[in-house]
């Protein structure tokens, strides 16, 4: 079986399409290629991973009135043609989210190949959107997003594929925290929170640490920040000239499942790759929602969180050092607090989703398909 999963721009995206990428290579020996964007996060993940990957001219699509909002029509037209030769010979496309997921949608569609999509967030995308009515299936991490999609469209809540290596966790938790202890200086039998903004880091977020950590100088508690590239000396430089808890600061981690192990709560944006790897991994958490992201959608990924009570929420407009020390506070000495939310947070979480996703996609392989259509091409 040949698949093409399509998608990228941010790790968010590329993450889920690798989990799924590896479940169809090692459960159903199925030849999968990547699609996504030459300058894109996937142009090194993907390959990285060892999963063939194809980049592609791609452009965001703008929910704005300017000249880069009117050009990237054109260049999502002008790459459809060069997707079509891509997706002639699969058996099914797979769209996982982000801009290049549009022209390899579009290709399959003129290619007569079934199309399944995925969504991240609890708001779709445009892009998504754009496809579902088209799609063979519409799945999602958050069950939210379903009453947001085209009412013909076969929606699945699936949850979002998370890699092996954060799925391990629960089972592996007692030997990756010491591994995490190890290697980054904490102790044990100390409360560990862990502080992440995502794939790039959340400045704001790095900020209200540096000036929390002073504050928690005198608390039993240990810091993982993870910051972005770009941030690091944000949370590095007050974590170590001043009065501050112990403090691991990192850009990122190749393996977070190790922070994930030790963590006991953790303060997060509300992408949608972070929620679903916490999730699974059991870790309660404050959610700070970016609130520049497209429609908002971190927010609402967040308040599917704090419904189920898995999480809290903090609005950015009301993140301060001061609120994050309470936040902090609060959750690090409730401890039958964080035992409720860890719990939720599993019992939200859906850890075969790569396999559901798969099975969604064999299935899409498999239907009958209409009259003269073959999944081969056809008239035009």
């Amino acid at each position: 079986m040949k698949v093409v999963i399509a998608g990228g721009g941010t790790a968010g995206h590329v993450t889920p399409g690798l989990a799924l990428a590896s479940r169809l290579i090692e459960d159903h020996d199925a030849d999968v290629l990547f699609v996504g964007a030459r300058t894109g996060f996937e142009a090194h993940m993907v390959p990285d991973a060892g999963v063939a990957f194809r980049g592609i001219e791609a452009a965001p699509l703008y929910r704005e009135l300017s000249w880069r909002a009117a050009r990237a029509p054109w260049v999502a037209w002008r790459s459809v043609s060069t997707c079509r030769p891509l997706v002639r010979d699969a058996d099914v496309v797979v769209g996982v989210g982000g801009y290049v997921s549009v022209p390899t949608g579009l290709a399959a569609r003129r290619e007569r190949v079934p199309l399944v999509l995925h969504e991240q967030n609890a708001v779709p995308s445009l892009a998504n959107r754009l496809l579902a009515r088209g799609a063979a299936a519409v799945a999602s991490t958050f069950a939210d997003a379903a009453g947001r999609f085209p009412s013909r469209a076969r929606f699945v809540h699936t949850g979002g594929p998370v890699r092996e290596a954060v799925r391990s966790v629960p089972a592996r938790r007692a030997e990756l925290a010491a591994q995490a202890r190890a290697a980054f200086g904490l102790a044990e039998g100390v409360v560990t929170v862990l502080v992440m903004g995502g794939s790039q880091g959340a400045l704001r977020l790095d900020r209200a640490l540096a000036g929390a950590l002073p504050r928690l100088a005198d608390e039993p508690i240990q810091v993982v920040a993870l910051t972005g590239a770009d941030h690091v000396d944000v949370v590095a430089a007050p974590a170590s000239i001043g009065p501050a808890p112990v403090t691991y600061v990192a850009p990122f981690l190749d393996r977070i499942e190790l922070a994930y192990a030790v963590a006991d709560f953790a303060v997060a944006r509300a992408g949608a790759g972070s929620i679903a790897e916490l999730a699974v991994c059991g870790v309660p958490a404050v959610l700070v929602p970016y609130p520049h992201a497209t429609a908002n959608h971190q927010e609402a990924n967040a308040r599917e969180l704090v419904r189920a009570g898995a999480a809290d929420l903090v609005l950015d407009r009301d993140l301060s050092s001061e609120r994050l020390v309470g936040c902090i506070l609060e959750v690090m000495h409730d401890w039958d607090r964080r035992e409720r939310m860890g719990a939720a947070m599993s019992a939200w979480a859906r850890p075969d989703a790569d396999e559901r996703l798969a099975a969604l996609a064999i299935e899409a392989a498999r239907a009958p398909r209409a009259p003269g259509d073959d999944g081969r091409g056809g008239p035009q």
